[in-house]
């Protein structure tokens, strides 16, 4: 029995050793498989100035931080269309409900900076639709087409949320907020909102919104039609945007690489987070996690 016993000790060991070499193999072709992306990625980046072509940048989805159409990623693609001496022209590619008035600032401020610097021609090219944020940033180029069917417009700010103070009366619920500094809770959906809180609220809106109704202006100039609900966050069709100066004419991406800009050949810059980059931030983010864990295992705590 002890012999037996001995032997199984020893496979058991000898099946651990096996298994962490195999988890340490794993991991090493993971990490040669992320850095041959990168390096990949920074090789494309870095190869011999290409023909003459259309550049494209999608700008779909939610404009948001760490989304798909967020400042960092779209700023890239445009920095990379740009820089390339193939680019005759550069299309933004637009289909989106709108989002952050900070990532689309970025985006337009950017962009503008481009135009300046490089001297080539921007257009934007509505799809389904360029609400809000999507036609903050669409402000910025030089020509903006549409399909007669595309939503376009909804030039305006909001701030939503719920309150719940009514309710919890009802069910007898008592909220109980300690705050430093009197208006610290002030959007807490459980607490009354004061009208000079609201007041506060209001002006911030009302400056980002001037800010967005700014930008349109200068990019649209003469081309532009105002009247009382231009920027009251109506929305139209892309027929009714050309009559009011929201948009210049009826295209698609391919009418405008090829009337336009002139160069048939289309190249997609949007910069989009690949398989290598998501694992290797979940990989990060369970490490950090670990950490974490180890530091409150050994740190003090008062309970």
């Amino acid at each position: 029995m002890l012999e037996k016993l001995a032997f199984a000790t020893l496979n058991e060991q000898r099946a651990a050793r096996r298994w962490r070499t195999f988890m340490r193999l794993c991991w090493l072709v993971f990490f040669g498989v992320l850095a041959w992306t990168l390096m990949s990625r920074e090789m494309a980046s870095t190869t011999s100035k290409s023909a003459p072509h259309t550049a494209v940048v999608d700008i779909k989805g939610e404009i948001a931080s760490g989304a798909d159409a967020s400042a960092e990623y779209v700023v890239a693609a445009l920095r990379s269309a740009f820089e390339d001496e193939g680019s005759k022209g550069v299309v933004l590619l637009i289909n989106s409900p709108g989002g952050s008035p900070v990532q689309a600032g970025i985006i337009n401020d950017e962009i503008v900076r481009l135009k300046a610097k490089h001297g080539k021609p921007v257009y934007a090219v509505v799809e389904e639709t360029c609400a809000s944020a999507a036609y903050y940033i669409a402000a910025a180029a030089d020509d903006i087409y549409v399909d007669k069917a595309s939503i376009v417009g909804s030039i305006g700010v909001l701030m939503d949320g719920f309150g719940f103070t009514g309710t919890m009366e009802k069910l007898g619920v008592e909220r109980r907020l300690l705050t430093a500094g009197e208006n610290k809770g002030f959007l807490d959906p459980f607490s009354p909102q004061t009208e000079t809180q609201r007041a506060f609220a209001q002006t911030m809106l009302d400056q980002i919104h001037q800010q967005f109704i700014t930008v349109v202006k200068a990019g649209r100039g003469d081309r532009l039609k105002p009247t009382d609900e231009t920027f009251s966050g109506l929305f139209w069709t892309g027929q009714q945007a050309i009559e009011i100066g929201l948009a210049d004419q009826f295209g698609s991406l391919d009418f405008v690489a090829r009337e336009v800009i002139q160069a048939e050949d289309i190249i997609d810059y949007t910069r989009r987070e690949n398989v290598a980059e998501r694992l290797a931030k979940r990989f990060g983010a369970a490490i950090g996690a670990g950490a974490v864990q180890a530091a409150r295992s050994v740190a003090p705590s008062l309970r």
